[in-house]
């Protein structure tokens, strides 16, 4: 009696592998399972460049996302020159009200955490640098006036300065990074210096003035030297348990992502305006379809955009204001004084649209000298191109036909046949035509023209 061939020998020895690799990838899963159920997983989380809207959002998820895997601390590594005081006061309040641990990690090696980036590292229960790494310089930074203009410069605001705004936003910021040095232990005076003087430090020098408590390569490396550490979070003080944590990337949602593009202040600009430009080329040539839609979908994601960012109202203002008078200046024709006062407004517009002290959350002068150039020339030439080409006198159709002169060529009892823009066509009118006579047309009744007398006699069409 022959054995099914599945029972031979050679299909045993397979049933056997698979059931091995089975149980083998099964153990593996229970165990991932198990280390993030018992909080044996450290989530990390990259800050890199200014930071946003987008920014905050991103840690807000990465805290939101710690909690639901249980995971036993998170790790922002920081590489940020600065940017919105609004979103780095959003992120350290997310960090404080955190009950699970935040280490704050500048690195890769040739990393940076300036401006905000220093006080999110004040505010992180453990702070590390990566060798070759620096911290600093988080001087709020004042502008008097529009920037890049004479007189304008930006600069920081030096201690014992007489402009009594400029000493109320440093000493705002003096008493913000003092309480989160004497809240986590840090060095306090630092911290001050850094502000009032801008002052940075090296790894090294960082963590022998006591403002970090390690310096290591790598995220291995943090987790064994933070090991057995005490620190502080929202439920009190915590011992750390990190050596042997599995590490876990956290990346942004699309939604943070998309914000993150976005919310740069260039391409929010850029997105407004194309938004504008199309519905008004829509508006001004009805039925293109095309431009509107493209108009539509860009105006509001450039309107989300600016809605995160910390827009002048007052600036946005003048924009339209600026992009109203060069829409009319197409219409009305006023020999360039409606051009150039709208883009005067426009240019000053922009240039106060953002009030940041960031230079990373403000429009380049290359992009507001472009795009004010192609907004002139957009409302200028080519809408007042489509108002003009909309006065041209209709030249076919009844429009056209109407009102048009044309030689009798055949008549009898009121009907006959005239002659008009080079065709024959069946008329009605007075009786007492004759051929040869010259009429005008004053309506059209399905294809039967309806004709009244002008000059007798006169021929004012040949051919």
């Amino acid at each position: 009696m022959m054995r099914p061939f599945l029972l031979r020998p050679r299909w045993a020895a397979l049933w056997v592998f698979l059931l091995l690799g089975g149980a083998l990838l099964f153990w593996q899963q229970s165990a991932a399972q198990t280390a993030t159920e018992t909080g044996r997983m450290a989530l990390v989380t990259a800050i890199d460049g200014p930071i946003g809207p987008a920014t905050a959002r991103q840690v807000a998820d990465a805290l939101a996302a710690a909690h639901e895997r249980r995971a036993a601390l998170v790790i922002l590594t920081l590489n940020t020159p600065g940017g919105l005081s609004d979103s780095m006061r959003t992120i350290i309040s997310a960090i404080l009200a955190s009950d699970i641990p935040v280490i704050g990690y500048v690195a890769p090696p040739g990393a940076r955490a300036a401006s905000a980036g220093t006080y999110i590292l004040y505010a992180t229960s453990l702070a590390a640098m990566a060798p070759g790494t620096n911290l600093g310089a988080a001087t709020p930074i004042q502008i008097g006036g529009i920037p890049g203009l004479p007189g304008s410069e930006e600069k920081p605001a030096p201690k014992g300065s007489g402009d009594t705004l400029e000493r109320k936003i440093v000493s705002d910021a003096v008493a913000f990074i003092r309480a989160l040095a004497e809240l986590r232990g840090r060095n306090a005076d630092w911290a001050e210096k850094a502000v009032r003087e801008a002052a940075s430090l090296s790894a090294q020098q960082a963590l022998a003035a006591h403002v970090v408590e390690l310096v290591v390569p790598d995220l291995p490396g943090l987790l064994a030297a933070a090991d057995g550490r005490t620190v502080e979070t929202a439920h009190g003080k915590q011992v750390l348990h990190t050596r042997g944590l599995q590490i876990e990337s956290f990346e942004p949602g699309f939604m943070t992502r998309l914000l993150g593009v976005i919310a740069n202040p260039q391409i929010a600009f850029v997105l407004m305006l194309i938004g504008i430009y199309g519905l008004i080329f829509e508006f001004a040539n009805p039925g293109t379809i095309g431009p509107g839609v493209i108009g539509a979908i860009a105006l509001v994601l450039g309107l989300f955009a600016l809605n995160q960012l910390p827009l002048d109202y007052a600036g946005l203002a003048l924009v339209l204001l600026g992009l109203g008078l060069m829409v009319a200046e197409a219409f009305a024709q006023t020999f360039g004084v409606l051009a150039l006062g709208g883009l005067a407004a426009f240019v000053f517009g922009a240039a106060m649209l953002f009030n940041s002290n960031s230079p990373e959350f403000r429009l380049s002068w290359t992009l507001i000298a472009g795009t004010a150039l192609f907004s002139a020339a957009f409302f200028v030439f080519l809408i007042g191109y489509v108002w003009r080409a909309h006065r041209r006198p209709v030249v076919t159709g009844r429009e056209d036909m109407e009102g048009a002169t044309a030689r009798v060529t055949e008549w009898a009892d009121g009907e006959g046949a005239v002659w008009v823009h080079g065709e024959r066509w069946q008329a009605r009118g007075p009786r007492a035509l004759a051929v040869g006579d010259s009429v005008r047309v004053t309506a059209l009744e399905g294809l039967t023209l309806i004709v009244t007398e002008t000059t007798p006699g006169r021929d004012p069409q040949k051919g």
